[in-house]
């Protein structure tokens, strides 16, 4: 019998955005340089190789999220008990949208996310540090 998914990533990505702030990438982009805030790139390590890197924005795979936020967990980052805000991007911003969410619930307040990701933020003129040039064999 196949499976009978009942909601979809779309309706996830909804509900997250209904809890947590949403920023355009131009107001993202604002923040960027504030020490009161973190930028928080979710984004997989490959994709980062790949396509380039936020300046100074803290990079927390998205699969250790909850691990890294919990002070309790023996994976906690201290940069996750600052009292700053916490803006997550990934690529396209569904999955920050998902993210930030989670944090919040976990009590990591306050949090936001980039409409529009990462993707967003470089066509909206946000300073990028390009990926590193893979050496020749």
């Amino acid at each position: 019998m196949p499976q009978q998914i009942t909601t979809s990533v779309r309706a996830l990505v909804e509900e997250a955005e209904r809890n947590i702030e949403t920023l355009a990438a131009d107001a993202a982009i604002d923040l960027h340089g504030d020490a009161g805030v973190v930028l928080v790139d979710i984004r997989d390590i490959r994709e980062l190789q790949r396509d380039g890197r936020v300046p100074g924005a803290f990079h927390c795979p998205r699969g250790m999220l909850e691990f890294w936020v919990d002070p309790e967990s023996p994976y906690h980052k201290p940069v996750f008990a600052q009292d700053k805000r916490f803006v997550f991007f990934c690529a396209g911003g569904l999955r920050s949208a998902l993210a930030a969410d989670t944090a919040h619930r976990m009590g990591l307040k306050p949090v936001a996310h980039v409409k529009g990701g990462f993707g967003a933020w470089k066509a909206a003129g946000g300073p990028v540090e390009a990926p590193e040039p893979k050496p020749s064999r």
